[in-house]
């Protein structure tokens, strides 16, 4: 789909949604960074920024979350929720996490 659509980074289409599960992602988007041993370093949200709040889109809390990683420093202490459209789970396919 990446090429299909000349995007020039590496996409996933997850058709089956295993990996929606496998992270117990919730929501679009939904950020997770991961140190070199593959620990979830951060979970959160992007920034503050939400459609018509009047705040900048600036990708604010995950530059925090990926500098630190970068300097070799603890994760941020405060990790916001991603907020964003609830995944839409396939018939059959609701995860036991997913409440709706």
């Amino acid at each position: 789909a990446a090429l299909e659509f000349g995007f020039g980074f590496p996409y996933l289409f997850d058709e089956t949604q295993g990996v929606a599960q496998a992270y117990q992602a919730a929501c679009t988007p939904d950020f997770f960074l991961y140190d070199r041993d593959r620990a979830l370093f951060y979970r959160g949200q992007f920034d503050d920024s939400r459609p018509n709040n009047g705040q900048e889109v600036t990708g604010s809390d995950l530059r925090r979350a990926l500098d630190a990683l970068l300097a070799g420093d603890p994760p941020p202490s405060e990790q916001s929720a991603s907020i964003g459209c609830n995944i839409k789970w396939k018939a059959g396919q609701e995860p036991d996490y997913f409440s709706a």
